[in-house]
């Protein structure tokens, strides 16, 4: 065998441990506010590239359609899935405003951007960010390796303690599910079994 499973698994677990203790009052504001501008008719938006933008669509799936509970839609808005709209943009502007110009568009104040990326450094998801900033919308960054310029962009930055792409996206993805999890069950009143 190529690698070995055990490691794999035990800097998995090391990396979600160290992200519980240096983070958890960070993921805590961050669910909080995720339903707080739910709860105040704000949408929540995505962005990323790559492993990122996927993690984008996913969680804006969970949100729009359900996560565990029955309950209406809520209002989430993956800016990576509009093919026509990111090809056109790409196109006539350039890649680096694909989520800028469609912040501009559809985004408002009292909305929430939830900025992926792994570096910290991608053009595009930086320039979201100081889009979203412009507009009243709070900004949260999910990050990795020191955080890049993100974290310092950022309203609230998480930055998992890791600088390996796999097990930082592991945790953005936690992180996310955790966020879904609290939004939907303030939504519906109930709780996840």
């Amino acid at each position: 065998m190529i690698m070995d499973l055990q490691t794999v698994f035990k800097e998995h677990l090391e990396v979600i441990r160290a992200l519980e203790e240096r983070q958890v009052g960070e993921i805590e504001r961050l669910i909080k506010k995720g339903a707080e501008i739910v709860r105040n008719g704000g949408t929540i938006f995505f962005c990323g590239n790559g492993g990122s933008a996927a993690d984008s669509q996913h969680l804006a799936a969970e949100l729009v359609g359900k996560y565990e509970l029955e309950r209406n839609a809520l209002p989430a808005i993956a800016l990576t899935v509009d093919t026509s709209t990111l090809t056109s943009i790409g196109n006539d502007y350039g890649f680096e405003d694909i989520f800028h110009r469609q912040l501009l568009g559809l985004g408002k104040a009292g909305d929430l951007l939830v900025a992926i990326s792994t570096s910290g450094n991608s053009p595009n998801v930086l320039k979201a960010v100081q889009t979203a900033r412009q507009m009243g919308i709070f900004t949260t960054g999910l990050t990795g390796m020191g955080g890049g310029q993100l974290a310092g962009m950022c309203d609230l930055a998480i930055v998992v303690p890791s600088n390996r792409t796999s097990r930082i996206q592991e945790a953005h993805i936690i992180i996310g599910h955790l966020m879904c999890q609290y939004i939907e069950e303030e939504s519906s009143g109930g709780s996840a079994g």
